[in-house]
């Protein structure tokens, strides 16, 4: 599997995708960074996409991003992962739809290759990292757990 290097050195800005990133969303962060350079509205577009496409990996419908969120939000969601989706899911948008923000700045871009590693560093990969030492914890102590939690 492409850890994404090879692309990622044509566009240095752009950090090494997390390594629980789904490889549907992967493909679009990396074909992302592909353009950034030469295109950072075309890279911010892709990143909303890939953004539309997590929301659809977390059990929502992927068909109304902003629907995905708030369903996202009602389920529990950090608010920090909240803000984070929301600024990429703004931020694609007006690269399509010019607006007031500059997604022509490689900076803008940037931080939204940032967003989309931190939403899935919360979303999946510290749920994944946290579940496996909860489960080796001894039986008892789950037990204690569970029955300390439906008291």
């Amino acid at each position: 599997m492409d850890n994404g290097k090879n692309v990622l050195s044509r566009y240095r800005e752009c950090p090494i995708p997390n390594p629980e990133m789904p490889e549907n969303v992967r493909t679009l962060y990396l074909e992302s960074a592909a353009v950034a350079s030469k295109s950072p509205r075309g890279a911010a577009a892709l990143l909303r996409l890939s953004i539309q496409i997590l929301c659809k990996e977390l059990g929502e419908k992927g068909i109304n991003i902003n629907d995905d969120i708030k369903n996202l939000v009602t389920k529990g969601l950090p608010e920090i992962v909240q803000q984070s989706l929301d600024v990429v899911r703004v931020t694609g948008n007006h690269a399509v739809h010019p607006g007031q923000i500059d997604t022509d700045d490689p900076e803008v871009v940037k931080n939204l290759f940032d967003l989309l590693n931190i939403i899935v560093e919360y979303m999946i990969a510290l749920p994944k990292r946290v579940s496996g030492l909860y489960t080796n914890l001894p039986p008892d102590a789950i037990d204690s757990i569970k029955k300390r939690d439906n008291a």
